[in-house]
């Protein structure tokens, strides 16, 4: 019997008739795969998750919790600690840090009042004048980390002192008071004004820190230049390699953090009415706001959060304040709960990435 297939004369004449199907290998998720995928790509849920909880607790504690009022303080004790983490978390997104954010809110103030006050600039000006050199300290934290390579840990622990030592050097610890600033200032005082719709009040103060985390928000996820904030965090050679000026983004990071600084020293005259050199921001102010970024679920390796999160962050820090007082318990009890939530979160963030490992 005569065979009379014929030798194949090309690698594509031999291909002819041979299976296109790919191999595929598929993976059933369990249910808790399923949830740290989901919570990796949605970093705010848990924050928001823990909010809503926390919430509903003191609420059930409390009758005075769940009102308008309350909600109202929370907020209005929440805005310059929010407005910090903007600042914070733009750098912590770049996989740095910044520990001189609250020495740069409290100088700025500083530099608002002594300007006005022994200077006689106008208020306005020297307001302008005190955001610029805000964003002027920021930017030397971002050209010491950028240009000259040192670790942002190191140059914003220096920086701090430097601020803070030159903010009490500069005022001679003097303290501007409240009534010599609304009779010869008032635009110092600004967003503590208010409106009271069904006469709870609100201060203007809260109305800049939801517009600044609605702005960074879209900013973050909807531009090139957050993109690239995100890219230098997650891995910052290999955003130089994709074209991404990593430099160049981080210089612009740190300054953007030092001008949100600056906005808060604006807001803490008109919060508390007065310019003081001492105020608590200048010590705890760093702390403040890496609290609310961690809570708020935010990867201190970078690369992975978002401003949402630190908003709700923030928020639970208030809400634990404002409940634990209304229930009457020991105020030590707040930096506890706190402290463990912090670990909690961070075990949470470790838990989270792996599903990208």
């Amino acid at each position: 019997m005569t065979d009379n297939t014929k030798p194949a004369t090309g690698f594509e004449e031999g291909l002819k008739g041979a299976s296109e199907t790919v191999a595929e290998f598929r993976e059933e998720k369990s249910l808790v795969k399923k949830i740290q995928h989901w919570l990796h790509q949605t970093p705010s849920a848990v924050p928001m998750i823990v909010l809503v909880i926390s919430v509903l607790v003191f609420a059930l504690l409390s009758e005075n919790f769940f009102r308008a009022t309350t909600m109202s303080t929370i907020l209005q004790q929440i805005a310059i600690v929010g407005i910090i983490g903007c600042a914070q978390t733009i750098v912590i997104l770049t996989a740095g840090i910044d520990l001189s954010v609250g020495a740069i809110a409290v100088f700025s103030s500083v530099l608002m009042g002594q300007l006005t006050f022994r200077f006689g600039i106008p208020a306005p000006l020297a307001i302008v004048m005190g955001l610029a050199l805000g964003t002027a300290m920021g930017a030397l934290n971002g050209y010491l980390i950028s240009r000259l390579k040192l670790p942002p840990f190191i140059v914003t622990l220096g920086t701090w002192q430097i601020f803070l030592s030159s903010n009490y050097i500069f005022s001679k610890n003097e303290t501007i008071r409240s009534q010599d600033i609304a009779e010869a200032a008032p635009a110092l005082q600004f967003w503590g004004n208010a409106i009271q719709p069904g006469g709870v009040k609100v201060l203007y103060a809260v109305f800049l820190l939801i517009v600044l985390v609605a702005v960074m928000a879209y900013v973050l996820r909807h531009t090139a230049w957050g993109r690239h904030v995100y890219a230098v965090g997650d891995d910052a050679e290999a955003a130089k390699l994709a074209g991404v000026q990593t430099n160049k983004i981080l210089l612009q990071v740190y300054a953007l953090a030092g001008f949100f600084c600056a906005i808060a020293g604006w807001v803490m005259i008109g919060r508390f009415g007065s310019v003081s050199p001492t105020a608590s921001t200048g010590v705890l102010g760093n702390i403040q706001s890496i609290t609310a970024v961690v809570i708020g679920g935010i990867s201190l390796f970078g690369g992975r959060g978002s401003i949402v999160g630190m908003f709700f962050g923030a928020l639970i820090v208030g809400v634990f304040e404002m409940g634990l007082r209304l229930v009457g318990t020991d105020p030590q009890w707040t930096f506890f709960l706190i402290g463990v939530l912090i670990i909690f979160a961070v075990a949470v963030d470790q838990w989270i990435r792996k599903v990208s490992s």
